[in-house]
């Protein structure tokens, strides 16, 4: 059997303020192609299919068509809700959909309802588990310690593995969580909801024991954790801190026994992202740049003065510039002395202005043109004190 297993979909999800549903449909089409190309059995989606509890109907439009055109090119599907989606909007309608191969798991207790699916060697049971926050399970079993998110799944897969011993036949599990062996610098920076609120925290990998496979979901970038546990990661980039992560699926095989090979497919960017440092003017007019003129740009500028209305200016070369920070290549340090002793020190107006500028602008003082314009100021002031 060959699984296709991928993760947080993010529909409806904004980058900076663009829409991402084009870029989506793209990644999707891509998708849909290498299930009918590389023979896939089932697409698995571990959660946050939806970026929003509330999906626009274009969201809706995006996920019904990649749906129907799963199944057309031959895959069953097999998706769980996660922290993002709304586990009954997303499950609305779910009975009628699994008649058609398309199976959506949301309800908390549907953990112990296993979809299988048979290949020439057997049943495939696919262990959906929704994103189950401890206060949405813990009421449905008093007797038990449910207070955060790895005793819930501790929990679940306890009961999960009671039930495959009764099934028999292999065995995947769906889970949506923050699993140990993810770098916590990468999981600041992908997990799109920080799980440390509301008591969630770390799901150790020896919670996932006796499974042939774990589709993760909450992760934006891949991970292999084990061979037979691992992060897909979102199709798209959604965060610049996601720059440097290819985007994909994992293309999974079972064979007689268990796990079989697992391999990397990549899907393709629809828009690229690029991180540019350097002063404005460099940014502006190198040639070097001229090949990220359609990504997605962030810039950080190096200039000691922030630039005025530098943004519109990237804008002019970079049409999808979205981000902008400043951070001096040369920070001038300002001494002891509090900006307020400074002002104190000064013996005139032009020294008060300059050494304000000098403060907010990085150590750099007025220019010529600034210094005869306040002149000119200061001196019409007085005038008209004078005749007043």
């Amino acid at each position: 059997m060959k699984i296709l297993h991928t993760s947080d979909w993010h529909i409806g999800r904004t980058f900076h303020t663009h829409s991402t549903l084009e870029h989506l449909a793209v990644v999707f089409d891509a998708l849909v192609a290498v299930v009918g190309e590389r023979g896939v059995d089932v697409v698995a989606v571990a959660g946050d299919v939806f970026d929003s509890a509330m999906p626009s109907k274009e969201s809706y439009a995006l996920l019904t068509r990649v749906l129907r055109r799963l199944k057309e090119a031959g895959a069953s599907v097999v998706m769980t809700s996660g922290n993002h989606d709304s586990a009954t909007r997303l499950g609305f309608q779910a009975e009628w959909a699994a008649l058609a191969g398309i199976h959506v798991v949301t309800r908390p207790e549907q953990y112990l309802e296993p979809i299988t699916i048979s290949d020439e060697h057997g049943p495939v049971h696919f262990y959906g588990i929704p994103f189950l926050e401890p206060v949405l399970i813990r009421h449905l079993h008093p007797a038990e310690l449910l207070k955060t998110h790895e005793q819930v799944l501790r929990f679940v897969m306890t009961q999960i593995r009671t039930d495959m011993g009764v099934r028999g036949g292999r065995s995947v599990v769906l889970s949506h969580c923050f699993a140990a062996g993810v770098a916590p610098a990468t999981a600041a920076s992908d997990v799109e909801r920080d799980i440390t609120a509301g008591g969630l925290d770390v799901v150790p990998l020896s919670v996932f024991d006796s499974c042939d496979y774990v589709a993760l979901g909450h992760i934006h970038g891949r991970a292999t954790l084990t061979d037979r546990v691992r992060y897909s990661g979102a199709p798209l980039h959604y965060s610049f801190s996601e720059v440097s992560k290819p985007r994909g699926a994992w293309l999974v095989e079972l064979d007689a026994s268990g796990l079989g090979a697992v391999d990397w497919v990549d899907l393709p960017v629809p828009r690229r992202l690029a991180v540019l440092t350097g002063e404005l003017a460099d940014l502006l007019e190198n040639s070097s740049y001229a090949d990220n003129e359609s990504d997605w740009v962030k810039a950080i500028l190096t200039d000691q003065v922030r630039p005025l209305d530098a943004m519109r200016a990237l804008q002019a070369r970079f049409a999808h510039a979205v981000a902008l920070e400043h951070r001096p290549a040369i920070r001038v340090d300002p001494g002891d002395n509090s900006y307020a002793e400074r002002i104190r020190a000064a013996t005139s107006d032009p020294e008060i202005v300059a050494g304000f500028l000098s403060f907010v602008r990085n150590g750099v003082g007025p220019t010529e043109f600034e210094s005869a314009l306040v002149a000119e100021l200061l001196t019409e002031q007085s005038t008209r004190a004078v005749n007043s």
